[in-house]
């Protein structure tokens, strides 16, 4: 099976419907983060998000922790699923399956070691799908995505081999680099957003060359 193909730091409506339109099954809105590329405004991700067609999930990546904060933020964009980028605090799943039962939960797991394995093997029977990224949120300024580094991709194959629920690889993926990453992964899904944009905008020329990668 050709995996999904999530586009991220969707910036307006326009974009939405270029990715969309060369074929992204997702797309991702970021919210306020401590560092990294395509942060708007919550007005914004609520307006896209309430344009994108039925059938197109959209992800809202927040940074909060705090389990009244991430559904205090979700209620603020209404997107069909939360990306968690960092580690919430103890209850949030239950709290949001209880709160938000038709949003779907998504858990970024920041892929540095083994421990990362642990750790995302831990948390697959709580949320709906992990999300395999190039971060570190152990930094004092906290990389919580949007790196366009490739990490361990062993590690990664590691997790997907073990999960129950589906699992996403993103961090680094190119045109160039995409049929390596789907043969040693094996993911359910793709997610990107540096590895296809010129100058911040997204490049309708790097998208179709991703794509036509991946289906040729």
């Amino acid at each position: 099976m050709r995996p999904k193909v999530k586009i991220c730091c969707i910036q307006n409506i326009d974009e939405a419907n270029l990715a969309i339109r060369l074929g992204a099954s997702a797309i991702g809105l970021v919210g306020k983060m401590p560092s990294g590329p395509g942060p708007i405004s919550n007005q914004m991700i609520k307006e896209i998000a309430s344009h994108t067609p039925t059938g197109i999930d959209t992800f809202l990546l927040t940074s909060e922790i705090l389990k009244s904060k991430i559904k205090d933020h979700h209620d603020l964009t209404r997107t069909t699923t939360i990306q968690l980028v960092d580690d919430p605090g103890s209850g949030t799943y239950k709290y949001l399956k209880i709160h938000l039962p038709d949003t779907k939960i998504v858990q970024v797991i920041h892929v540095i070691d083994e421990s990362s394995v642990e750790n995302a093997l831990g948390i697959s029977n709580e949320v709906d799908a992990l999300l395999l990224d190039s971060g570190n949120p152990t930094l004092s300024t906290k990389i919580l995505g949007g790196t366009g580094n490739t990490h361990d991709w062993s590690l990664s194959r590691k997790i997907v081999e073990q999960s129950s629920i589906p699992v996403f690889l993103a961090g680094g993926l190119r045109a160039h680099n995409v049929k390596q990453a789907i043969d040693e992964v094996q993911p359910y899904g793709l997610d990107l957003c540096t590895g296809v944009r010129t100058d911040g905008q997204l490049d309708p020329y790097k998208l179709e060359a991703f794509f036509r990668a991946i289906y040729d």
